[in-house]
């Protein structure tokens, strides 16, 4: 067992973003001993999280401009600049391959995938998320994703009972985990 509380022997690098193609390889070392990527998805903020870095950036403007303009203006670029940085940089990546799950730096072999629950409806989300929620699980969301799935872990020596992670494809995550897609 790993410290994020899974079974998972092999350490896989991601590899660079490909724009969002789940049957490109994430992980290229991955090919190479037969370990094909099934699914792969990076979940980038929105593009409404623009506004709230433009907001932060403008606070910045304000607070620095009283003592110099060019400083304001400086703060402002790097306000803006910085805070997208850190918000692509620290975005999660759910990446399936034929032995693997992985959902941000938290991974665990295949055979301990049980039964998966894509949730679509503001009202599912809201109870799942909610008073459904065990605090034992695994819980990787991202403010601008709304979907989520749930995801069963089998794995005897493992506490967690599941994984629920946001997703902007619910139905084909849940497809590629049970194999129900080809």
């Amino acid at each position: 067992m790993n410290e994020h509380g899974t079974n998972g022997s092999q350490s896989l690098h991601p590899g660079p973003d490909d724009a969002g193609d789940p049957g490109s390889p994430a992980f290229p070392e991955a090919e190479e001993y037969g370990n094909r990527v099934l699914y792969r998805e990076r979940l980038n903020p929105a593009w409404w999280m623009w506004l709230l870095y433009a907001g932060f950036g403008l606070s910045v403007l304000l607070a620095l401009s009283p003592i110099s303009l060019w400083l304001g203006a400086l703060g402002l670029v790097l306000a803006i600049g910085i805070t997208a940085t850190v918000a692509y940089a620290r975005a999660a990546q759910i990446v399936v391959t034929e032995e693997e799950l992985q959902v941000g730096r938290a991974r665990i072999e295949r055979r301990f995938v049980g039964e998966v629950e894509p949730f679509t409806e503001a009202g599912e989300i809201r109870r799942v998320r909610g008073p459904e929620l065990d605090a034992r699980a695994f819980m990787s969301f991202s403010a601008s994703v709304g979907p989520i799935c749930r995801i069963e872990i089998t794995d005897p020596v493992d506490p967690t009972p599941y994984w629920l992670t946001s997703t902007r494809r619910p139905q084909q995550l849940a497809d590629v985990l049970t194999g129900a897609s080809s």
